[in-house]
């Protein structure tokens, strides 16, 4: 388990080989045009309390007009903050924003009036792989886990009423952490309010309303596509926090079959693979080929001719977008 979240790694790049790519295949993420960024993007919605998280995905997809899209980890009704809602083809990723960390402000009130001095050292002890147990009120089942929390942030408060930011592993229920400081304080606590403030890559400050989305797409209608445009991530951006590896344009169409990728189809890759861990398997014009399981770490993929590199754990590139090259 990371002693830190992703968003805090910085990973270096390692070359195996170099190879010239064909400009006529292919298309930059940036370049995309609307229709494209429709089928592979992410809106970040700011939820709002009242409306579960299911809810509001069903809007944006009405909204849009969308076949399908998907969400990055459910917020439960009164909670508000960062949602990435996946929009037609990149749902296939979902799993990277699922296991993403996550960030979250909370007011904690306590059952008595506590002096801050004693709060703060508490909250810090915290700071570890904790055991939890999911509320009665939950998506899953019941059963004693770990988590691990990465940093508590005190902010301010006093007398019952306490801010602080959490930065934790995804699956956290702060909830329960604000009842476990309540008993280690001896006098028990409740979460007041909660709000996401970071889901994996994505942070408040791109957030957006449903009535953003609702004007954007009115714009949209009368021949403006700036403002909607603007609202969409490329499916790259929800990959961001993983290890990536760059692959030959050879190797693309196999991968797209759900073909392995060996050894020698790696030209770059980075730091902190590890095997079973999920990766991002990119083109040379950073677009985003599949997630896989890594089955060698980064050192050894370096070193090694030969030998599977990585499996196969959910295609994101449309079949015939590179030619066959076998």
């Amino acid at each position: 388990m990371p002693e830190q979240p992703a968003w805090e790694i910085k990973r270096t790049i390692y070359t195996r080989a170099e190879e010239d790519f064909n400009t006529s295949l292919g298309l930059p993420p940036e370049d995309r045009n609307l229709q494209q960024m429709l089928k592979r993007g992410v809106v970040i919605v700011d939820k709002v309390p009242g409306p579960t998280s299911h809810e509001v995905v069903a809007w944006v997809k009405k909204l849009m007009e969308l076949d399908h899209v998907g969400h990055g980890g459910t917020l439960d009704p009164k909670v508000t903050g960062v949602l990435p809602v996946t929009l037609e083809d990149s749902s296939k990723c979902v799993q990277a924003l699922l296991d993403a960390g996550k960030q979250y402000v909370t007011i904690m009130r306590t059952h008595e009036d506590v002096e801050e001095k004693r709060l703060v050292p508490i909250l810090k002890e915290f700071e570890a792989e904790i055991f939890q147990r999911p509320p009665l009120r939950s998506a899953v089942s019941r059963r004693l886990r770990t988590r691990r929390i990465y940093k508590i942030e005190y902010l301010e408060g006093g007398g019952r009423n306490w801010l602080f930011k959490v930065d934790c592993q995804s699956g956290t229920y702060i909830r329960k952490l604000c009842a476990d400081v309540g008993e280690v304080l001896g006098c028990g606590a409740d979460m007041h309010e909660l709000r996401r403030t970071r889901s994996g890559p994505f942070l408040e400050s791109q957030a957006v309303t449903l009535y953003d989305i609702a004007d954007a797409m009115d714009q949209y209608h009368e021949g403006d596509e700036a403002a909607l445009k603007k609202l969409v991530h490329p499916v790259e951006e929800a990959l961001s926090l993983l290890p990536h590896i760059w692959i030959r344009d050879s190797a693309v169409e196999a991968l797209c079959t759900g073909a392995q990728l060996a050894v020698p189809g790696i030209l770059r890759l980075e730091s902190g693979i590890e095997p079973k861990g999920l990766i991002a398997i990119m083109s040379q014009r950073n677009e985003a080929v599949a997630l896989m399981k890594a089955e060698m770490n980064t050192d050894t993929i370096v070193k090694e001719e030969h030998g599977i590199a990585a499996i196969p754990e959910r295609v994101i590139m449309l079949r015939g977008t590179y030619p066959k090259s076998w």
